[in-house]
């Protein structure tokens, strides 16, 4: 009775041993998978040109994490990106609404500001952000602001008319199918971006 009551106990230490093992490699893997991946969403949603991302976006009162996600929608940080359509820079910029943003900044007699400054980052930036705060202003949320910076404000409020588009004069329906696409990877990136830095 006596031995067979200690091979009971060397057997279930044994498999007491075994189980906390299995365990451990489990949590491993699990940790390992859930690091990965959170690395792998870090470096497709980075943090770049951050001085001037947060120079203009308190400069114009917006969430930096919003100005990160329209930059890594419109041209994935590449400073020299270039549209079919000729918008330039970090957040593709177009002729006209240089023109209008240069306009309205009062910059439209410095014979310095040219849209060539598009491909400038801190310019661009700059541009953009202040884009970005006239539109957060003209409309009260993102899927309108994301579908004005897509499409222009004047085919947004033109939607908010059309009540097959609206819900409580918000826009719930964009009949333009690249533009719902595009708010669409604009909501999915600031959501990202919020989960992976802002402060819990």
């Amino acid at each position: 009775m006596r031995k067979n009551s200690v091979k009971f106990e060397k057997r279930g230490s044994k498999a007491a041993v075994i189980s906390f093992i299995i365990i451990v490699a489990i949590s491993l893997v699990i940790f390992g998978a859930l690091y990965g991946t959170d690395k792998y969403r870090r470096s497709v949603h980075p943090l770049m040109y951050t001085e001037y991302v947060e120079k203009y976006s308190d400069e114009y009162s917006l969430d930096k994490y919003l100005v990160y996600s329209f930059i890594l929608t419109e041209s994935g940080f590449d400073p020299n990106s270039e549209s079919y359509l000729g918008a330039r820079g970090l957040m593709q910029i177009m002729p006209e609404t240089f023109e209008w943003i240069r306009y309205r900044l009062g910059e439209d007699g410095n014979p310095d500001i040219t849209y060539d400054l598009m491909y400038d980052a801190e310019e661009n930036i700059r541009y953009g952000c202040y884009l970005l705060s006239y539109l957060c202003e003209l409309f009260p949320t993102l899927t309108e602001v994301a579908a004005a910076y897509h499409a222009g404000a004047g085919s947004v409020e033109a939607w908010l008319l059309d009540e097959s588009c609206t819900e409580n004069g918000r826009l719930t329906s964009i009949p333009n199918s690249d533009t719902a696409h595009y708010v669409d990877k604009i909501t999915n990136a600031y959501s990202t971006y919020l989960e992976l830095y802002s402060e819990k």
